[in-house]
C-alpha cells in the first residue's frame, strides 16, 4: 500500500483523465504511480512528458526500456 493514497480515476479531469483512461484501455487499469502523480497535475504532466520523450527519442530501444522499467519495479517491490 502506498504511503500517499491514489486518486480515484473517475475524479480526474482534463489531460490527467485522458491519460488515465488510455492506460486503463491499454493495461486494464491506470498505472499505480500515475494515480499518485495525479495529485499534482503539473508534476503529472512533467512525468508524462519525460516518458513521452523517452519513447520518441529512440536512443533506448523498446526492449531495453521495458527491461529497465521491470527492474525498477522489482527494486521497488512492485509486481509489474
Amino acid at each position: 500500500m502506498p504511503r500517499i493514497p491514489e486518486i480515484d480515476p473517475d475524479q480526474a479531469t482534463g489531460y490527467t483523465a485522458a491519460i488515465l483512461k488510455a492506460q486503463a484501455e491499454s493495461w486494464g487499469r491506470p498505472l499505480n504511480n500515475h494515480l499518485i502523480y495525479a495529485h499534482r497535475p503539473h508534476l503529472f504532466k512533467a512525468v508524462r512528458s519525460m516518458w513521452t520523450a523517452l519513447d520518441k527519442d529512440g536512443l533506448l530501444g523498446v526492449a531495453l526500456v521495458a527491461l529497465i522499467t521491470r527492474r525498477v519495479a522489482s527494486l521497488n517491490g512492485c509486481v509489474f
